[in-house]
């Protein structure tokens, strides 16, 4: 299963779930990552931590390791 961590600027995902057993993901789920919807890689700092994402016309910003908490399908 691919995470939204290994995708690269541009690419987009549709998410299938979120992994609870990461301690970020009830914040993640907050920020309206939720299942069934697209996100777009937007961008990623100079050391690739933190990495943009587009979701619901918002742009959010969150660390790889919360990125790994999201599947996508």
């Amino acid at each position: 299963m691919k995470t939204a961590a290994e995708l690269k600027a541009g690419e987009k995902g549709i998410i299938e779930k979120i992994d609870f057993d990461n301690p970020c993901s009830k914040r993640i789920v907050e920020f309206g990552f939720t299942p069934g919807k697209e996100i777009e890689m937007v961008n990623e700092s100079v050391f690739r931590d933190p990495v943009t994402f587009s979701i619901r016309g918002t742009l959010i910003a969150i660390r790889k390791n919360e990125a790994k908490s999201i599947i996508l399908s």
